[in-house]
C-alpha cells in the first residue's frame, strides 16, 4: 500500500511540498483552510475577478502565476480538501472539519505548511471597529476586491506595511499615512545582511518609490499613543508621536496594523512537537533541523509556519522538507536538490535576520501600555488586569495568567494577544520573557461547528457508514 502523506497548506511551501512529493510518485493528501490555493502572499482572487496579476501581486507577480500554474498542474495527482480546517492531530491522525462534516486522516508523514501571520502589538483603542490587521486588509483588498476604508491608516512594522500600502495605491486607494515604529537608522544597521538578497532590496525601494509618486505621507520612529474612535461609529483618527516627539493626529475611519510576522505553530504544538525560546525573534519556536524534521518522527515543518523567511524561501523550505520525508520513507526523487535548497535557506536566514534588526519588535511598547488598553480583544481583558492577576494572584507562567484572567482563551486562541501578552507579564514581572513561557495550544485551533446530521459516506470508499445522528461532529474516515 502507498505510503500516505499529508501537507497541511497550499501556500509556497504546501504546493513545493506537494510538487517534491509528486515527482517521487507519491500522491499526496493537501488540506488547505483556503478556498484556493496560494497562501496569503499569493492569494488568488475570486471566480469572475479579472484584475491583473501586475495589479494583484506586484513585484510578486511572476512568482504568483508561476506557483498558481505549478499547483494546476499538479490537481490530477493529488487529493485536495480545500476550505478545510485542520483542528487537532493526535496519534499520527489528522482531525479535519469542512462542510460536508468532520473527519480523520492518518498518516506516515506529515508535513505543517500553516504560513504565517501577523504580530500585533495593542495600541489603546484597537478594539474600535475599523481595526484590521494587516493580513486582514490584504485579504479583503485580493479576495473581495475592497479596501478596509476610504482613510486608511498603515500602522506598525515590517516589510508588509509597505507592501499593503503599495497595493492600497495601486487599487486607487491612497493610504492617509504609513505610520513606520521602526526608526530610520535600523534600516542602515540592518544593510549588511540585507545585502545577501539585493533584489529583494530591490523590491522595496520600488514599493517606496510608488508610495512616494502617489504622495502617501510615511513617517518613521513613531511611537503609538492611541486609536480615537467610539463604540458606535468606530475609527476616527490614529494619534502618534513623531521620533522628534512631536504629536500627530491623523483623521481616519480604518487602521491595517502589524508589527512583522509570526508563525502559525497551534497545530505543530498540537502534533507534539517540542519548542525553544528564540531570543533573536524574542518569541517561541518549533525546533526544526535544516531540513525541516520536528522532534517527533514523520512530522516536518516549513516555510513559514516554522521560520518566517519570506515566500521564496518557504518555497525552497518546502521542497526540502518533502525529499527528507521521501528518504525516511525509503523513496527516492528523481531530483534531489538537497545541497542547493539548504545553502539558499542559509542566505534566506540571514537576510530574515537583517529585517529583525531593520524592522525590530517594539517590546517596549507593552510595557508603556496603559492599565486601561485592551490587550485580549476576543475577552476584553485590559493590560491592568494581566499585571493584576501576575503581581496579586501569583500567575507567574502564561498558561496560568489564562486560568486566572481567560487571557487568550478566545475565539484567535491568542493569535491576536499572546506575544503582546508575555511581554506585558515578563515587564510586570520583572522577569526574561522567556521565562513567562508561551500559551499551549488547545483542539480545536479555531471554532468548529458542531451538528446533529447524519455521518457522511466514507472518503474513497463506496461503503456508507451508520447515518444514524449522533451528538458528536460528524466523522469520516480518510483512508
Amino acid at each position: 500500500m502507498a505510503a500516505r502523506v499529508i501537507v497541511i497548506g497550499a501556500g509556497p511551501a504546501g504546493v513545493r511540498a506537494a510538487e517534491a512529493l509528486v515527482e517521487a510518485g507519491v500522491r499526496p493528501l493537501v488540506i488547505d483552510e483556503g478556498r484556493r490555493d496560494g497562501g496569503q502572499i499569493y492569494r488568488r482572487q475570486p471566480d469572475g475577478f479579472r484584475r491583473p496579476y501586475s495589479a494583484l501581486y506586484g513585484t510578486e507577480a511572476t512568482r504568483a502565476q508561476r506557483l498558481h500554474s505549478r499547483f494546476d498542474a499538479l490537481r490530477p495527482h493529488i487529493d485536495y480538501l480545500p476550505e478545510t480546517l485542520v483542528w487537532n492531530i493526535r496519534d499520527g491522525v489528522v482531525h479535519l472539519s469542512n462542510a460536508q462534516g468532520a473527519s480523520r486522516a492518518p498518516f506516515e508523514a506529515l508535513l505543517v505548511c500553516t504560513g504565517a501571520t501577523d504580530r500585533l502589538m495593542p495600541v489603546p483603542g484597537w478594539q474600535y471597529a475599523g481595526t484590521y490587521s494587516l493580513g486582514g486588509a490584504q485579504v479583503a483588498l485580493k479576495s473581495q476586491g475592497c479596501a478596509i476604508g476610504e482613510q486608511t491608516v498603515m500602522l506598525g512594522t515590517g516589510p508588509l506595511l509597505y507592501l499593503l500600502a503599495a497595493q492600497y495605491v495601486k487599487a486607487g486607494v491612497k493610504p492617509a499615512a504609513v505610520l513606520d515604529t521602526s526608526p530610520a537608522p535600523a534600516r542602515f544597521r540592518a544593510l549588511p545582511q540585507l545585502l545577501v538578497k539585493p533584489a529583494v532590496l530591490l523590491k522595496g525601494a520600488a514599493l517606496l518609490r510608488t508610495l512616494r509618486a502617489a504622495g502617501v505621507p510615511i513617517h518613521r520612529g513613531v511611537t503609538p499613543v492611541r486609536i480615537e474612535g467610539d463604540d458606535e461609529l468606530g475609527v476616527r483618527s490614529v494619534h502618534v508621536a513623531l521620533a522628534n516627539g512631536t504629536p500627530l493626529d491623523v483623521p481616519a475611519n480604518a487602521v491595517a496594523m502589524g508589527f512583522h510576522l509570526r508563525p502559525e505553530t497551534q497545530i505543530a504544538d498540537l502534533a507534539g512537537c517540542a519548542f525553544a525560546f528564540d531570543a533573536a525573534a524574542g518569541q517561541w519556536l518549533p525546533e526544526i533541523d535544516e531540513d525541516g524534521r520536528s522532534s517527533v518522527p514523520g512530522v516536518y515543518l516549513a516555510g513559514d509556519g516554522a521560520r518566517v523567511r519570506g515566500a521564496e524561501a518557504a518555497e525552497c523550505a518546502g521542497r526540502l522538507a518533502a525529499l527528507a520525508a521521501l528518504r525516511a520513507l525509503g523513496l527516492e526523487s528523481k531530483h534531489d536538490d538537497t545541497d542547493h535548497l539548504r545553502k539558499a535557506l542559509t542566505r534566506f536566514s540571514r537576510f530574515a535576520a537583517g529585517l529583525r534588526t531593520a524592522f525590530p519588535w517594539p517590546a517596549h511598547l507593552a510595557r508603556q501600555l496603559p492599565d486601561t488598553t485592551v490587550v485580549c480583544r476576543c475577552e476584553g481583558i485590559t493590560a491592568g488586569e494581566l499585571r493584576r492577576v501576575c503581581t496579586r494572584e501569583g500567575a507567574v507562567e502564561a498558561n496560568r495568567a489564562k486560568a486566572f484572567s481567560r487571557v487568550g482563551m478566545g475565539r484567535c486562541q491568542g493569535r491576536f494577544c499572546a506575544h503582546a501578552g508575555a511581554e506585558v507579564m515578563a515587564a510586570a514581572l520583572a522577569v526574561p520573557l522567556a521565562d513567562v513561557g508561551r500559551l499551549r495550544a488547545q483542539a480545536p485551533v479555531k471554532p468548529l461547528a458542531v451538528a446533529l446530521d447524519p455521518v457522511p459516506q466514507a472518503y474513497g470508499s463506496d461503503t456508507p457508514h451508520d447515518n444514524a445522528a449522533s451528538t458528536t461532529p460528524n466523522v469520516t474516515e480518510l483512508s
